[in-house]
C-alpha cells in the first residue's frame, strides 16, 4: 500500500507545483512588496502640468487599478501557485510586517527623515548597518522600482513635450534621447532609498534586518520581483504607443 500511496503524494505535490499562478491573486502581494505604489503613483506623476483634457485621457491610460492588474497578468506567466504561496509566507510574515510598520511610520512624520538626511553626511553610518541596508535595497529591488518609475514617467513626459510641438519619437529613438539620464535617476534613487532605510529601520536590530533581507532573497520573492521589473517598461512602452496613435 505504501508503495502505492508513495507516487500519488510525489504526483499530487508536482501538479501543485506546475499550476499557474492566478492574477488576482497576486495584487495583494503587490501591496506586500511595494510594486502597487508604482501603479498608484504614475498617473499622478503624469498628470502634473498637464491641461485638464491631457489629464483625463492620462489616468485612463494609466490608472492604477488597470494598470497592476495587466502587470498581474504578465507576471502571473512566470510564477506558479506554489511559488506564490511561499511569497506570501515571506512577505505576509510577522517580520515583513514589522518592517512595513516601520516604514509607514515615516510618512506619519515626514520631518524626521528630513532631518536625519540632514544628519547623515556629519554622522555616517556604522559599515555593517550600511552593508545590510545596501543589501535589503538589492534583494527587495527598491532602487531599481523606484528608479524605473521617474525613468519610465520622464521618458512619457518628454514624449508629451514632444507631441505638443509636432514631433513624435518612435520608442527606440526616445530611448536613445532620454538613456543619459538614467544614470543619474539611478544614483539620486539609490541615494534617497538608502537614507530612508537606514532612519525607518534605525531601532530594528541588525539581526533583524539581515532576516528581513534574505526573505527578499528567497527564490519565490526574487522571481517576482524580477519578473515585475521585467514587465513595467513593456506596459509604459505600450502606453505611449497609444499616446502617439492618438489625434
Amino acid at each position: 500500500m505504501r508503495l502505492i500511496v508513495l507516487p500519488l503524494l510525489l504526483l499530487a505535490a508536482a501538479s501543485l507545483r506546475a499550476e499557474p499562478a492566478s492574477p488576482h491573486a497576486l495584487l495583494p502581494l503587490f501591496e506586500l512588496a511595494g510594486i502597487h505604489l508604482l501603479c498608484e503613483q504614475s498617473a499622478p506623476l503624469l498628470q502634473r502640468g498637464q491641461e485638464p483634457a491631457e489629464q483625463q485621457r492620462l489616468g485612463q491610460l494609466f490608472a492604477g487599478p488597470a494598470l497592476c492588474l495587466e502587470l498581474a497578468k504578465r507576471v502571473s506567466a512566470q510564477l506558479d501557485a506554489a511559488q506564490l504561496a511561499q511569497a506570501r509566507e515571506r512577505l505576509d510574515s510577522p517580520l515583513a510586517r514589522r518592517f512595513t510598520a516601520a516604514e509607514r511610520a515615516v510618512g506619519e512624520q515626514p520631518q524626521g527623515l528630513v532631518e536625519y538626511r540632514q544628519r547623515l553626511a556629519a554622522q555616517p553610518p556604522r559599515g555593517v548597518r550600511l552593508e545590510l541596508v545596501k543589501r535589503l535595497d538589492a534583494a527587495a529591488h527598491t532602487t531599481v522600482l523606484a528608479s524605473l518609475l521617474r525613468y519610465e514617467v520622464g521618458k512619457t513626459q518628454a514624449l508629451l513635450a514632444l507631441r505638443a510641438r509636432g514631433e513624435n519619437l518612435d520608442e527606440a529613438e526616445l530611448q536613445a534621447q532620454t538613456q543619459a539620464q538614467a544614470a543619474a535617476i539611478r544614483q539620486s534613487s539609490a541615494q534617497a532609498v538608502e537614507s530612508f532605510m537606514l532612519y525607518a529601520y534605525r531601532q530594528m536590530p541588525s539581526e533583524q534586518l539581515a532576516e528581513y533581507a534574505a526573505l527578499y532573497e528567497h527564490a519565490s520573492v526574487n522571481r517576482l520581483l524580477a519578473a515585475s521589473v521585467a514587465a513595467v517598461p513593456q506596459l509604459f512602452g505600450e502606453r505611449r504607443e497609444q499616446l502617439r496613435q492618438a489625434r
